[in-house]
This record gives structure tokens, C-alpha cells and sequence, in this order.
């Protein structure tokens, strides 16, 4: 009997969104499986990938990953599969990663024994694969490939193992193999085998990861609307839209006229952007969705609402996000949302199937004198409706604070020395409490300030102080300390706050209010010093240039202080918490 595995992976269905807009858009029938259209080696993706610029992409895109890829330094396909095969817990428990990397970057490799240099010789010495588990039984002990495979199965069950390490120790002695050699070889096989990879399994899945990467490198545009609309991975869906900002793809909001049901790749001034859909609206159904488009265009709220028939909260909730503004002249949206309460007052008072007798007096409303929504009560209603703050980043709110009590931003972390001191701010992407080698709690915490991601690291003597404020509030300032991991920086934490506790403390009583909270009595040390306006951008293949200046890290460097590089003893993996 044949068993089979069947994944539903949505990163497929993403990809797929991908090739059709782009084929919509443009015309090329993309097709991802050929390499002279899609080469797994391409140079501008792999830029990406050693940038740990990975949001987006299958299998590489988590924390533990852009930091395994910031150190490994990836330079062709065969990498990508050893990465993705060493991001699991076997090989992570046997330190197998920094082997590798080791190797990779020029350290001589060392065998066990000779006689397995062939087995071991591609990955540098490094066991990595089921395949090699297999081969290594057989050389050793003179069985067959297929005895070995079932001696390697017996590897996950803990009343066999000490039956299976007998064996081994007998047929492998018995061939002259010293015990010190038995006892290293041993060693690896059984620490890694029960949780080891398929070499297969590791090529199907580092294959749809660099069709990922070369998309994101050469039609950014067309990715994220798959990822928008299939959401396949770890981030929150404001996570991708930020990281779409960094790349210059323009997220373009709801629009009764221009937006469809999916989400869409749309021609701007510059190149393409992304159309939000109409499905993304909070509470809207799929009839709404459907009459919505078939209605398009309309020319004014009362042509919507008689055409479209929109349920009231879906039209409010619409008017609230600006998806009605190109058909409001001088109005404001609380004109609009006046005018919708009245529609649906008469609608309700007139009977006929829905056919809506309009007034005169409704077509030919003038704005009421209300106040137009200001920019923070915009954000708060596309933070309610969609998830997603479209207008502006989220953080920009704080920006002005954050200026003041000399906060870093992602993008310029990684100029500053590990050991320095910094402040970190951003809105919480995950929060992770992975099992890691030492047994000891880690708190793993990703935030996102709009430049960029920073990782965080709260070790048990911080969790008194830091844990509550951690897991209980989305937007944190956090107090710690550089280290150096390859050349990304992360943060190992020592204390944090609710930034909006400290952005109302600045409000109601002044800067000196929050650096009280702070502990402080005057301005804290500068951040980061910022790339110089006049340095040249990496540009990618499609013409988009990388990150600009943030504006919270437009400050000089007040000096900076050697320290040792020391290294997170861990790697942090698996999904938000």
C-alpha cells in the first residue's frame, strides 16, 4: 500500500494569484516551473534572501529563518535546501547550523571517519539528511540501503533505540570501526535521525520558496496581492503591506469604482501597485461583493446605494476607510455618512422591491458643515475595517516622541555595535516561546516600526519586569542591548513599555513626563547615524530601490563603545504565538 501526504500549502495559491495578475497586467504567460523563465539561481533574488529580506516567502520568511539566512549567506539552490532542511529541531538540538555555516564560509570540514567523506561531503561534513542517515548505517555496518532505512525508522521509537545502538556498535565493531569513532557517529545519528529531513521533501520545498524570492526580486507588485489575498504565511496582513511600502509598491485603497473582489494589480505613475479589495472589508458579503462590482461605475453615494444595494454598516463602513471619497466633491466623509443613514431611513419607509425613490433634496445635498476626519480617526477606521493601517504606517503617530527619547528604527540597527545600548519601538508582529537547547524560557518578540523588522530577545531575568507589558499591548518601546548575529543586529531586552501609555503622557504633560517613565532626567543617547542622503539605493531588477530614511533615525551618532560580539545561545522558529 502506497501512502501519500497531501499538503495544502496556500503559498501555492498565492504564487497562482501572482502569475494571473501579472498575465492580466502585462500579457506574459509566466510559467513558474520553467527555468529559462524562472531561474532557482537568480542573482537579484538571492540578493533578497542574503539580505534577509524574506517576508513573503515560503519557508524563509519566519525569524528564525532571516536569522539562519542573515549568518548562512546563501549563494546558490543547493544552500536554500540545506537551510531549510537544518531549520528543524534535530539538527538545531546538535548544533548542526553553525557547522554548517562554519564550513560554508571556508572552515575545513572534518569527517567521523574517511570512509564517510562520500556520504557527508556536500554538506560540508554536516549531517542533514534522512539520505545520509541511511548511507551512514550502510557503510558502517555493511547492511544493505534498504536495512538501513529501517534501522533509521527505529530511531523515533525509544524502546527499539537500545536495541539499535547494539546492533550498531556489533556490526560497525565487527568491521574494525574504533569505539571513539562508534561513539561520535552514534552520537549524530541518534540525536538527529527521528527529527532529520528528506533530502526530496527539503528540494519540493525549497523549489516553491526561490519561485517566491525571484517574484518578490522581479513582480513585487503581483506577490503581495497573492499574499494579500491567500495570506499563507506568519505576519499579519499589515506586516506584508509595510514590507510592500519598503519595496515601493504602492498599496491603493478600497474604491467602490476601482476595487474588485480579489485584490489587484493596478498601473500607478511609477509602476504597480496593489488595489485592496472589497472583499476585505470587515462584515461585507459575498452577494455585496458581487452586486458592488457588477455595479461599477458609479457617480455619486445615492447611484451606489441605489444600484448596489449595500447593507447600512457595509456603506458606513465603506464611507468610514474612504472607499466613497472620489464621489463626495466638498463633502466630508461625515457628510457621507449622514447621507447614507438618510438613504436607508427612506429605504426602509418606501416600499417596491428596493427601488429607491431618491429626493431631490438627497441628490442635491451640500456639505453639512461637520469636520472632516482627521488622520488619526482615518487610521483608526481602516484598523477596524481592514486590518491594515493604508494610509499611513501606524507608527507614524509616534514618530515626534520617538525623536525625543532617541529611538532606533529598524532600518539603521544593524549600523550599531553590539553591546550598545538602544531604544526600539514598533507595533508587535509575533511574540514566540520556543523550545531552545539551554531549556531555559526565551521570549522572542518581532516588532515592525514601518522601516523594517526588529527582533527581540527576553531572556528570564527580564520576564519580572517585562513579560505583562510584552504580551498584553501591541505597540512597545523596548529598552536592550545590540548583538551581533552574522550581519543582522538583534536586541536582547531589559525593559518595556506601552508606547501609547507614553504617548499619552507626552500629550497631557510634556516630554519630561515620559523621560520620568523612563527612568531618565534628560534626553537619552542619539541613535544609529543614518546613510547619507547622497548614497546611492541597491536597485532590484524591476527598477525599485531599497528602503528610504526613516524619519525618527535623522539624528548624528552621539559616539558609540566597543564591545565583545556575543551570540544568542538558540534560533528562534516556529509560528507567532
Amino acid at each position: 500500500m502506497l501512502k501519500l501526504d497531501v499538503l495544502g500549502v496556500r503559498m501555492q495559491s498565492a504564487m497562482a494569484h501572482a502569475v494571473a495578475e501579472i498575465r492580466r497586467t502585462t500579457g506574459q504567460h509566466l510559467d513558474l516551473d520553467n527555468p529559462d523563465q524562472v531561474p532557482l539561481d537568480d542573482q537579484f533574488a538571492f540578493a533578497l534572501i542574503q539580505d534577509s529580506d524574506t517576508v513573503g516567502m515560503f519557508q524563509l520568511e519566519s525569524p528564525g529563518q532571516q536569522d539562519l539566512l542573515g549568518r548562512l549567506q546563501p549563494r546558490g539552490p543547493q544552500d536554500v535546501i540545506a537551510d531549510i532542511s537544518l531549520f528543524r529541531p534535530g539538527p538545531v538540538q546538535g548544533g548542526m547550523p553553525a557547522l554548517y555555516i562554519a564550513a560554508r564560509h571556508g572552515a575545513a570540514p572534518t569527517y567521523p571517519h574517511p570512509d564517510l567523506e562520500p556520504v557527508l561531503a556536500d554538506t560540508y561534513g554536516v549531517t542533514i539528511w534522512h539520505e545520509q542517515i541511511i548511507d551512514i548505517l550502510a557503510v558502517m555496518t555493511g547492511c544493505d540501503r534498504a536495512l538501513a532505512e529501517v534501522a533509521r525508522r527505529c530511531l523515533a521509537d525509544d524502546q527499539r533505540l537500545p536495541k539499535l545502538e547494539a546492533w550498531f556498535r556489533h556490526e560497525a565493531g565487527a568491521r574494525g570501526y574504533e569505539p571513539k569513532v562508534l561513539d561520535e557517529v552514534w552520537d549524530i545519528v541518534s540525536s538527529f535521525g527521528a527529527y532529520g529531513f528528506c533530502r526530496a521533501h527539503a528540494v519540493a520545498f525549497a523549489v516553491p520558496a526561490l519561485q517566491s524570492a525571484w517574484l518578490k526580486a522581479h513582480h513585487p507588485a503581483a506577490l503581495y496581492a497573492g499574499l494579500l489575498e491567500h495570506d499563507p504565511g506568519m505576519w499579519p496582513l499589515r506586516v506584508i503591506v509595510a514590507d510592500a511600502r519598503r519595496h515601493n509598491v504602492p498599496i491603493l485603497p478600497v474604491d467602490v469604482n476601482h476595487s474588485r473582489p480579489t485584490y489587484t494589480v493596478e498601473k500607478t505613475g511609477t509602476g504597480f501597485g496593489v488595489r485592496l479589495s472589497l472583499s476585505s472589508v470587515k462584515g461585507i458579503s459575498e452577494d455585496q461583493v458581487t452586486r458592488i462590482a457588477a455595479g461599477q461605475p458609479y457617480n455619486s453615494l445615492q447611484d451606489f446605494w441605489q444600484r448596489a444595494h449595500p447593507a447600512l454598516p457595509t456603506a458606513e463602513r465603506l464611507i468610514q476607510i474612504g472607499a466613497l471619497d472620489h464621489l463626495k466633491a466638498e463633502q466630508t466623509r461625515r457628510d457621507l455618512l449622514l447621507q447614507a443613514a438618510e438613504l436607508h431611513r427612506h429605504t426602509r419607509s418606501r416600499p417596491g422591491a428596493g427601488q429607491l425613490p431618491i429626493d431631490d433634496a438627497l441628490m442635491t445635498a451640500g456639505p453639512s458643515g461637520l469636520r472632516e476626519m482627521n488622520s488619526r480617526e482615518r487610521l483608526d477606521a481602516e484598523l477596524s475595517v481592514l486590518k491594515i493601517d493604508v494610509s499611513q504606517h501606524l507608527m507614524e503617530h509616534h514618530h515626534r516622541l520617538l525623536r525625543e527619547i532617541g529611538a532606533t528604527d529598524a532600518a539603521h540597527l544593524k549600523t550599531m555595535h553590539p553591546g550598545q545600548q538602544v531604544l526600539v519601538a514598533g507595533v508587535r508582529a509575533s511574540t514566540q516561546t520556543p523550545p531552545i537547547a539551554s531549556g531555559k524560557r526565551i521570549i522572542f518578540v518581532t516588532l515592525e516600526d514601518g522601516s523594517g523588522l526588529l527582533d527581540i530577545a527576553f531572556f528570564e531575568d527580564s520576564h519580572a519586569a517585562c513579560a505583562h507589558t510584552v504580551f498584553h499591548n501591541g505597540l512597545l518601546l523596548i529598552r536592550g542591548t545590540v548583538e551581533a548575529r552574522g550581519p543582522r543586529r538583534t536586541v536582547v531586552g531589559t525593559m518595556a513599555w506601552d508606547l501609547k501609555t507614553l504617548a499619552a503622557a507626552r500629550r497631557d504633560h510634556g516630554p519630561q513626563a515620559v523621560l520620568d517613565l523612563l527612568g531618565r532626567h534628560g534626553p537619552a543617547p542619539t541613535p544609529a547615524q543614518p546613510t547619507p542622503a547622497h548614497a546611492p539605493a541597491r536597485t532590484l531588477s524591476n527598477g525599485t530601490a531599497g528602503a528610504k530614511l526613516h524619519p525618527y533615525a535623522d539624528l548624528q551618532p552621539a559616539g558609540t563603545r566597543s564591545a565583545d560580539l556575543t551570540r544568542l545561545g538558540h534560533t528562534s522558529q516556529g509560528s507567532p504565538g
